[in-house]
Parts: structure tokens; sequence; C-alpha cells
């Protein structure tokens, strides 16, 4: 089930919470930071367990380093920093050090997309998806709401094998309903079924895809919305079913249109199942400094920005 009414909540915090639970059920969680732990929410483990946590400095290289250097001692490290800076600047070290080896890294990026803000086009990773998916042995998950975020957290902690976790920096509505909802590796969801059209998001989009299939609901259109919280591996299954039911598929994601969860659903069904396809997403620029809420509208991420790109989709079949 749904949550009826519209309140926000942080999905740092919630980051920060899964992991002060996480460490009391297990010594061998170990949390690093790259000098941001109040922006990522890692304090709220230092402090409960700061001989388990360890703040690398503005380091990001050593910081992925040091995790793959303590995943081969039986450590389950979580590290996190901006999203900008893990996929740019520690890339390499994610790549030869984390991924190569497939060690038991956790990567948990936060302030991801243009809704970063007022910090701007500098610390606004529009490219982390594409960048981390392209990696061999890596998972890539793009949770929904603060729900969704500590679920994938928890699941992090017990998989096996490095994982890229991308969370926003602003509170988001919450979409899921706690005693309904639980994180099925590697599913999409299907939130509202349909038949004219699909539309699949992930993060903060998929509020934004469930309001776009209540206006469409209001013409007549039957949209199907489906939350894609694992981008890689993609649930390829259920993004084809959805496909073939509909005939029409629109992606919408607070991210770059190069390389993300567009691309990797346009992948998939290009081999399996030709179909329409719209990408909504930042076409190919760098953000810029604004209110969270104004960027999402600039870039027309908001259900009243592409609503008539979906429509537009829908009359091509």
């Amino acid at each position: 089930m749904l949550a009826d009414k519209v309140v926000k909540s942080s999905l740092r915090a919630a980051y920060g919470e899964t992991l002060v639970e996480l460490g009391h059920q297990n010594p061998d969680i170990v949390v690093l930071d790259a000098d941001l732990s109040c922006s990522t929410q890692t304090q709220k483990f230092a402090k409960v367990f700061p001989e388990r946590f360890f703040n690398i400095g503005i380091s990001e290289q050593d910081a992925m380093g040091v995790a793959a250097g303590l995943s081969t001692c039986g450590k389950i490290p979580f590290v996190s920093t901006f999203a900008m800076f893990a996929s740019g600047r520690a890339w390499e070290q994610i790549r030869n050090s984390i991924a190569y080896p497939n060690f038991n890294v956790k990567i948990v990026a936060t302030h991801g997309g243009v809704t970063v803000g007022e910090d701007g086009a500098s610390h606004q990773a529009l490219e982390d998806i594409s960048i981390m998916r392209s990696i061999p042995h890596m998972t890539v998950i793009v949770p929904a709401d603060s729900l969704e975020t500590k679920e994938v957290i928890k699941f992090a902690a017990n998989y096996q094998g490095p994982v890229y976790i991308r969370i926003a920096r602003s509170p988001i509505p919450e979409i899921f309903l706690k005693d309904d909802y639980s994180f099925d590796f590697p599913k999409a969801n299907i939130l509202i079924e349909g038949i004219d059209v699909t539309i699949a998001a992930n993060g903060e989009t998929v509020h934004e895809a469930l309001k776009c299939a209540k206006m469409l609901a209001d013409k007549g259109i039957l949209a199907e919305v489906i939350n894609v919280p694992v981008v890689k591996p993609l649930d390829s299954e259920t993004i084809i079913k959805s496909a073939r039911k509909t005939g029409a598929v629109a992606i919408v994601e607070n991210h770059s249109i190069i390389g993300g969860l567009g691309s990797a659903v346009s992948e998939c069904l290009s081999e399996n199942c030709p179909t329409l396809i719209k990408r909504i997403g930042v076409n190919d620029q760098f953000g810029q400094s604004g209110k969270d809420t104004q960027l999402m509208v600039e870039y027309g991420l908001t259900a009243e920005t592409f609503i008539d790109k979906v429509v537009e989709l829908i009359k091509k079949k």
C-alpha cells in the first residue's frame, strides 16, 4: 500500500539511523566518511560507535582504499560522501580497488541530482548512475523514500559484493507504508496498474510519476507506474511485461538522460521488446544553483512539467 497524504522525510536521516541499528546487530559494520558526516548523517553512527567510525578527511580516494582494505579483514564498510565526489574523484579506486576484486564495500552517496540545490553544478551529480552501472560487479540502487532507504541499507549489509546506493539531499515525500513494504532485490514494483502508458521512475521522481498518473487519469488515460530502485541488475522481466501491455514507456529520473535509468530501460527494451520510449531527465547539461523545488521545475522533473511529454508519447502509438 502507498501513503495517502504527502509527508516528507529525510533519506539521509534514515540512512544514519539504520547504520546505528545495524551497528548494534553486527560488530563488523564499520563506517567511513570524507569529512561530511554531518551532511551524510553518518555522524549518528559515529556518536554511538566512535571506535568503528573513520573520518578520512577530504580524501575520497583514500576513503575508498581504506574501505577496500577493511573489507579484506572481514569488516563490512559503509563509506559515504557526496555522489559527485564518490563517483568522480574516487572512480579509479572504486573500479580497481573495490569492484575489480569484488570486495564487500557499500558506497552510500548522498546529494545526488539537481536537488542538491544551492550548491550548484559542481556538486550536482547527474552522471553518477551512468558511471557506477558501467563498472562490472557493481550493484546500483536508488531508493524512493525513507522507508525504502532503510530497507536498502539493511539489504546491502547482508549482500556480498560492492553496492552503490544514491540518496537525495532534500526531504522527499513518503511513498510506502511500513507494514506493507519489503525490499525484494532486484524487483521493480508496480505501484499503479495501467494499460495506456508505462511510467518508470526511481528516487525523487517516483512521487512525481504517481502525481502524473493521477493527472492522466483525469484525462481518461490509465498509466502504469513502476518504481525501479535497482538500476543494476535491472528487473527486465517486469519492464518488458509492462511495455508489452502498454506499448509506450516514459522513464523519469533526477539524472542525465544519458546512461542512467532511462538508458538501462532503453537498452533492455531495444533488445527484447522494441517499444516507443521517452527519456525524461536532465538533457545533457550541467545543473545550476537554486532551490531544489525550483530546479525540479526548471529541468522538467515535476509531473506538471512532463505530463505533456507523456501525452505526446501516447499519441505516437
